[in-house]
């Protein structure tokens, strides 16, 4: 069974940047491809990033590319995902996954932290 805990939400303006954390216990981490999703009021959970086991891999949905970018540590069982130029539609609960491929299908996910907001005002 694997933990993951979000860090580094938080209330920032647009343009601001803002490095969000993820530390994970109780398994092989370097095992399992991790990602960020992320959910909206009254809206759908969305891909946001995914990286492979070995962390030289990256995906990202079209609107996050250029200003996210998602890396993984695999000694310190850690993933991050920096985001830049942040815009108040950005304004979600990001959450942390692993699994065993990268989809932009929330059931691929075995494991799933419990969320950080974020929150962007113009």
């Amino acid at each position: 069974q694997v933990q993951l805990v979000e860090s580094g939400g938080g209330s920032v303006q647009a343009g601001d940047s803002l490095r969000l954390s993820c530390a994970a216990s109780g398994g092989t981490f370097s095992r399992y491809v991790m990602g960020w999703f992320r959910q909206a009021p009254g809206k759908e959970r969305e891909f946001v990033a995914g990286i492979n086991r070995g962390g030289d891999t990256t995906y990202y949905t079209d609107s996050m590319k250029g200003r996210f970018t998602i890396s993984r540590d695999n000694a310190k069982n850690t993933v991050c995902l920096q985001m830049n130029s942040l815009k108040p539609e950005d304004t979600a609960v990001y959450y942390c996954v692993a699994g065993r491929s990268v989809s932009a299908r929330p059931g691929t996910y075995d494991y799933w932290g419990q969320g950080t907001q974020v929150t962007v005002s113009s």
